[in-house]
């Protein structure tokens, strides 16, 4: 069907992160072309998915588990400069090496049916007709802010760790940090160093894993989140399934008392917070760095989700609609995990579209730009 101002896809990759451009780049490695038979769409303002919002004090050498792209390694990189460069010149220069052609920005606003089986995203640069979506939109857009009684109340400031940009900016004040992830730590080391005082507040006591986390291990929190998603439940965070890696800088900030964790306050007043056992802590700000949620919103007109709240998956793809793929989303939230993923759809969708699957054997099939 020719559709009157609308442009045809075979297949259109929303989000240019580590899980798009892993996708992008084996439909070009089984013969699919950018801007002919598949288009990238990326609402950032330049390469580097999630990477190019994070904290400047972020250096490269303090990244856990970062893992290369499928095709390109990552070499040489200086460790003392800030992630959001390294990585954002990794994904720019990967992009032009391999053509990808990436639309940006551009924001997908819906995802609808269409006609003779296609699906109608909508776009900030039109609307697509395409025959399978892989969404690999991350989560950078949906910080979670938990409610707590006394919020409206507090004086001092509250802020996302979304919106963290370096200890500078908490120097000579007395600070909450609420959150039992890796960037949770990280910040309040970082912070700790500035600050008048700081208090750790978690949901559950933080688990500390000492040395690699091996193989084993990995099948096992992977296998843990995919039955969440096979029931149609909510991903976890990495940290419950993973703990949390024991550094030296971690060990030593144990040490100086910066690690003691504090259970969740009952609420905020106006100058810090209470605890139901009458305890007390002053503060000036509080950071919440209670992660993110799947950025899914674009989705909701095709009803893909279960009562439980998530949306149950099959590998990569939905259950409730086989056109659709999520990849960097559930067993697939990390970045070697989204490599196998774009690998994984790009297979499912050429059997979607009848097409034979023999060229993804085929290492470095590739040929860059």
């Amino acid at each position: 069907m020719n559709y009157t101002g609308v442009r045809e896809a075979e297949v259109v990759v929303a989000g240019a992160g580590q899980a798009g451009l892993a996708t992008a780049f084996h439909l070009r490695r089984v013969g699919y072309e950018p801007d002919r038979d598949f288009v990238v769409l990326d609402h950032a303002p330049r390469p580097g998915g999630a990477w190019q919002f994070r904290w400047p004090t972020l250096t490269y050498g303090k990244v856990h588990g970062m893992h290369a792209l499928p095709g390109m390694e990552l070499a040489g990189a200086d460790p003392d400069r800030p992630s959001a460069e390294v990585i954002g010149a990794y994904f720019d220069t990967y992009e032009r090496t391999f053509g990808l052609r990436v639309h940006r920005p551009v924001d997908v606003r819906a995802v609808r049916d269409g006609a003779d089986g296609r699906l109608l995203v909508e776009t900030s640069e039109g609307t697509y007709a395409t025959r399978a979506l892989v969404s690999a939109t991350g989560t950078w857009d949906r910080p979670f802010w938990p409610r707590f009684p006394g919020q409206e109340v507090f004086r001092g400031r509250q802020l996302h760790s979304s919106g963290y940009r370096g200890p500078r900016d908490f120097a000579g004040r007395r600070v909450i940090v609420v959150g039992g992830g890796t960037s949770a730590v990280q910040q309040l080391l970082e912070i700790a160093e500035a600050a008048a005082a700081t208090a750790w507040v978690t949901r559950r006591p933080p688990v500390f894993r000492e040395g690699p986390f091996d193989e084993q291990q990995g099948r096992a929190a992977v296998a843990r989140v995919e039955e969440r998603v096979r029931r149609g439940l909510p991903p976890q965070s990495v940290v419950s399934v993973t703990g949390l890696p024991m550094t030296e800088a971690m060990r030593r900030a144990r040490e100086r008392g910066v690690l003691e964790r504090l259970p969740l306050f009952d609420r905020l007043t106006g100058t810090g917070a209470v605890w139901a056992d009458g305890r007390t802590v002053e503060a000036d700000t509080v950071l919440y760095a209670t992660g993110f949620r799947a950025a899914l919103d674009h989705l909701a007109p095709l009803r893909l989700r279960e009562p439980g709240g998530g949306i149950r998956m099959e590998g990569t793809r939905t259950v409730r609609d086989p056109r659709v793929h999520l990849v960097g989303y559930g067993p697939s939230a990390s970045t070697i995990g989204a490599n196998r993923a774009g690998r994984a759809a790009v297979r499912d969708i050429q059997q979607l579209l009848g097409v034979g699957t023999g060229a993804l054997a085929a290492p470095g099939a590739v040929t860059p730009d």
